[in-house]
């Protein structure tokens, strides 16, 4: 029997094809150790292979994937990776496909909660500049937590007994597991855009490091410093240290803690209110007192009885001077009212004196007026000649065969020019 003959290019893709059709490999849970990383510096893919003490597999974990990490890969670093095998057609060699990648252990955790805290403070994410203070009464609390764990129970008890005038947010996450950063980091920005509380109690019950990894989160880390509203975390016990904690305007050592200090203790702000209102009464009667044992040494020394005389002479050279400035103001007004009348008078006479003068000069006018008038002048026997409406003042003025118009004081003629005379 001849055997097909088959292309290396048509055995990689049967290879291929049997690897990506079986379950068993879409999504695998691989832990070894780190060696040969190589991160390709323009596209952002990660290529390294894992081993144990017998075996090594090729691995790549591209960009879309590797800028989710929380910490720095490194060669020796145990981690624990998930993803898919599959085959590299062109080499025919088959790899892991990383989608997650975690620290393997305490120690390769605390390496990787190292290298982040490291970065995220060369940023600036843990000046306490940046921390917001709490505010003294706030209206609404906002809980970002599991709904179902006993942290938010214990929250819950503690506001109902200090604070019970407080609104109560619940955003519930998960708090452990590849969602939980998603999930928290996503209740925090809701929270932000819609306003929804004055303060923020980020927590979680304790755990192993491995539980409460995920707050140490980048993607946590920076939706707690770009909040506008301040975040108390608690998270686990007081001995848990997580990046969370470090990023958030105020840590608890507990979920309990954090919602003491996040609201006001109403019992105990009365308590005060009492016994500030007790101190301030005895205090006023104590002044009051010590005010009315002075005033009456006062007046019993003989000095106080002495100020009453100096007071008493006092208060009647005001009287004194203050009648004298009445006179002379009243002698002032007078004098003024004097003036006033005198020249009130003056300017009568002046003005009498004016319209006299003025009434003269028009009698004059008068006279020189009805000497030029025309009328007075025909009364006398004179007429005025006219051709049309010209005044003729001359013989030269007119032809014979004109007619012109003869006015006199009662009447004119209108004639006809049948000769001139020199």
């Amino acid at each position: 029997m001849k055997l097909p003959t088959v292309t290396v290019s048509q055995l990689n893709g049967y290879i291929k094809k049997m690897f990506d059709s079986d379950l068993t490999f879409a999504s695998v849970l691989l832990s070894g150790e780190i060696s040969n990383f190589s991160p390709h510096y323009r596209t952002g893919h990660l290529y390294f292979s894992l081993k144990d003490e017998h075996a090594g597999i090729k691995a790549v974990m591209f960009a879309s994937d590797a800028g989710r990490l929380t910490f720095q890969p490194e060669n020796g670093m145990k981690v624990i990776a998930e993803g898919r095998v599959s085959v590299f057609e062109r080499d025919g060699v088959y790899q892991l496909y990383v989608r997650r990648l975690l620290p393997d252990g305490e120690g390769a955790l605390a390496v990787a909660f190292e290298q982040l805290k490291k970065k995220l403070a060369a940023e600036g994410l843990f000046d306490p500049a940046h921390k917001k203070p709490l505010p003294a009464f706030p209206r609404r609390i906002g809980v970002v937590t599991s709904p179902g764990g006993a942290a938010l129970q214990d929250v819950l008890k503690v506001l109902r007994r200090r604070y019970p005038l407080a609104e109560v947010i619940l955003a519930g996450v998960t708090v452990q597991g590849a969602s939980a950063p998603g999930e928290i980091t996503a209740a925090l920005k809701e929270m932000n855009e819609k306003n929804a509380a004055d303060v923020i109690l980020l927590v979680r019950g304790g755990g192993s490091a491995e539980d409460l990894w995920c707050f140490n989160d980048e993607g946590i880390a920076r939706a707690v410093y770009n909040s506008r509203i301040p975040v108390v975390s608690g998270v686990g016990h007081e001995v848990d240290t997580t990046i969370a904690d470090l990023v958030a305007d105020l840590r608890a050592p507990t979920p309990s803690a954090a919602a003491e200090m996040a609201a006001p203790d109403l019992a105990q702000m009365a308590e005060v209110a009492d016994a500030l209102e007790t101190r301030l009464h005895t205090a006023a009667k104590t002044a009051l007192a010590m005010r009315r044992s002075r005033l009456e040494l006062l007046r019993s020394r003989q000095s106080f009885a002495s100020m009453a005389g100096v007071f008493a002479a006092e208060r009647r050279r005001v009287e004194t001077l203050q009648a004298s400035m009445l006179r002379a103001v009243t002698g002032q007004l007078s004098a003024e009212k004097t003036r006033c009348t005198e020249n009130r008078q003056a300017l009568s006479a002046l003005g009498e004196n004016a319209v006299r003068q003025l009434r003269l000069r028009l009698t004059g006018d008068v006279s020189r007026l009805k000497g030029m008038n025309p009328l007075d002048v025909l009364l006398r026997g004179y007429a005025a000649v006219y051709s049309g409406d010209t005044i003729v003042s001359s013989a030269k003025e007119v032809a014979v065969g004109d007619t012109v118009e003869i006015r006199m004081c009662d009447g004119g003629l209108v004639c006809d020019v049948k000769e001139k005379r020199e």
